[in-house]
């Protein structure tokens, strides 16, 4: 399910097995039947190409063969989706802003190679894996800046989001411009703008798979995506909208919100309740996840996703499915909000706000001000270089505090090594200069968020598409986070308010005891009970590659393992991204790299 091809047609040029031309006398391929629209241009020697799922029209897109791409071709229209360029001189890739159609490059053959599967790129290559990396995922997840454009493969880059990248034909260095900038836009009320882009969003996944089918937690997010699609199905069609349940429990909140969202819309929604039972439990079968390009989120409680999407598949005949994931990602206010507050001198709502975030994590409000008023004058290269020299520590934990980057606590069985590779990393960072120069501190906290949130649900939807099902999250459409991250500062909503734009937006749809939620349930329960039924299993991860690599101490993990499924106090954030990343590496040695072929005979690339 990805496409690619090469900065440079003058030889032929080798593709994946398997994958097609998407148009004669190109080298771009595409695998897996995804859509791809080619435009005619006015010369022979200059090709367009849409890829992924775009809600544009035939005549909007035909503008683009008179004129080229505008600079917000893709975040212009709902989809995720890049805008391809093939001239003489090289390839030109417009990405998307959001990340959600992650592209990866790399040099090869004098030219360089693009493709939306960093694994597949590696295999071209021999790429080995990118040890830093897996460095920062695990032990500093929260830090997506730290790793930004790098793959977890050795010379395989992600190419930035919302940028236009002209690769070079003769296969010498990128030229990089910024297409996108999240400025404040005045225009309509963010609720307003918030309720059309969804509709968008979700409407484009109706249009192409009316059979499709979604999620209905009960929370406000999936609640919001699975009413709009239902309302935007063709009046023959009714959605098939899923709730998960623990088995035997059918009085959970959650369950009695989605009951009361089904039945504002009987003649439209068809209520389906899964329940789970123990062979679905967290950390069950982990390492039988698919091969994708980098851990997937969904790895920890894949035997409950790989149960949902089967029945699915077999159950209801669903081949697409929608989510609200991501929508906490772009809903919330980060904490360094108040920061921003303190900067355009909006300092009694800022000192209401810190009161409301202080009463939420039951922390001092004095704290709380006192880390917002430092960070209001601390830029964001200054954060970097303070992270530079304290990260690998045994610091606080200080997830939630109003600061650019929030450090995680650096584990005891982490290695030296680990500790190492980390510095190196902050270090290369503080040498990078920022793209998105200006923003406010809060929204350009946030764009790392989201873009890392965006490019690990591709991996969600990878191995999603390995049952047999197209994953979509309109939360995370360019068109909706572009939406939401250009509302002015005094339109945004309080840093410790649940949601309340969406609340707002989908007030019409969502019944009124659902749009005052203020919390949502939890698996945290199930994760403990899956942790402690499968801890032999995990603990013989501990010997795996991440300790061969040196970089985790096997026993003390071990340890630390034993003391989670306790229910002893243990920081868990950090022990799973561990697993999840040893799960990877398992399946990823275990399963082989995509083959490549070279062009069959007989057929021209121009």
């Amino acid at each position: 399910m990805s496409f690619g091809g090469f900065s440079s047609t003058a030889a032929p040029r080798p593709r994946p097995a398997g994958a097609d031309l998407i148009t004669a006398g190109s080298s771009a391929w595409r695998f897996g039947g995804q859509p791809a629209r080619a435009l005619t241009v006015t010369t022979e020697s200059h090709r367009i190409f849409v890829l992924g799922h775009c809600g544009a029209k035939e005549s909007e897109l035909s503008q683009l063969s008179s004129s080229g791409p505008p600079t917000n071709a893709t975040w212009r229209w709902a989809g995720a989706y890049a805008v391809i360029e093939e001239t003489v001189s090289g390839t030109i890739v417009h990405t998307d802003p959001a990340g959600s159609l992650p592209v990866y490059a790399t040099p090869w053959g004098g030219c360089w190679a693009w493709s939306t599967s960093a694994r597949t790129l590696a295999a071209l290559t021999a790429a080995t894996i990118d040890t830093e990396r897996l460095v920062c995922a695990v032990f500093l997840p929260s830090v997506p800046a730290l790793a930004a454009g790098r793959s977890f493969f050795e010379g395989v880059r992600q190419l930035p989001p919302g940028a236009r990248i002209e690769l070079p034909a003769n296969g010498s260095s990128p030229r990089i411009s910024t297409s996108w900038l999240p400025t404040p836009v005045r225009c309509a009320p963010p609720d307003i703008r918030l309720r059309r882009s969804l509709e968008q969003a979700t409407s484009l996944r109706t249009d192409s798979d009316p059979t499709l089918s979604c999620d209905l937690s009960g929370g406000l997010d999936s609640t919001s995506v699975a009413l709009l699609a239902a309302n935007a199905l063709p009046s023959d069609r009714r959605l098939n909208a899923v709730t998960v349940h623990p088995d035997g429990d059918l009085g959970g909140a959650d369950l009695r919100h989605a009951r009361l969202s089904a039945a504002r819309c009987t003649h439209r929604i068809t209520h389906h309740l899964l329940p789970l039972a123990d062979d679905h439990l967290p950390y069950t079968s982990i390492t039988e996840v698919p091969a994708t390009n980098e851990p997937a989120p969904s790895t920890l409680t894949l035997a409950r996703l790989a149960g949902q999407l089967t029945w699915m598949r077999e159950e209801l005949g669903t081949r697409t499915h929608l989510t609200g994931d991501g929508g906490d990602s772009i809903l919330f206010q980060p904490p360094v909000h108040l920061a921003d507050l303190i900067r355009h001198r909006r300092l009694r709502r800022a000192a209401g706000e810190a009161f409301g975030w202080a009463r939420l994590r039951h922390a001092s409000v004095g704290l709380v001000l006192r880390d917002a008023v430092r960070t209001a004058y601390t830029t964001r290269r200054r954060a970097a270089a303070t992270l530079a020299a304290t990260v690998g520590t045994q610091a606080s934990d200080e997830h939630g505090r109003a600061t650019w980057f929030p450090l995680l606590p650096f584990p005891s069985w982490g290695s030296p090594l680990a500790a190492r590779l980390l510095a190196d990393a902050a270090r290369r960072m503080t040498q990078v200069t920022d793209p998105l120069p200006g923003l406010d501190f809060s929204v350009r906290v946030l764009v790392d968020e989201v873009r890392e949130v965006a490019r690990t649900a591709a991996a969600d939807a990878e191995v999603a598409a390995a049952y047999g099902i197209a994953l979509h999250n309109p939360f995370l459409d360019p068109l909706v986070v572009d939406t939401v991250l250009t509302t002015p500062l005094d339109l945004r909503p309080p840093q410790h308010a649940y949601k309340p734009v969406l609340a707002e937006a989908m007030a019409s749809l969502l019944p009124p005891e659902t749009a005052a939620r203020t919390t949502k349930g939890s698996f945290n329960a199930d994760h403990y009970t899956g942790l402690r039924t499968n801890l032999a299993e995990l603990s013989v991860m501990a010997d795996g590659h991440l300790a061969t690599l040196g970089l985790l101490d096997p026993d003390r993990f071990r340890s630390h393992l034993a003391q989670a499924a306790a229910g002893l106090p243990t920081p868990l954030a950090t022990i799973e991204q561990a697993l999840a990343t040893e799960a990877w590496l398992t399946v990823h040695h275990r399963n082989p790299l995509p083959g490549w072929t070279q062009v069959p005979a007989g057929e021209s690339h121009g």
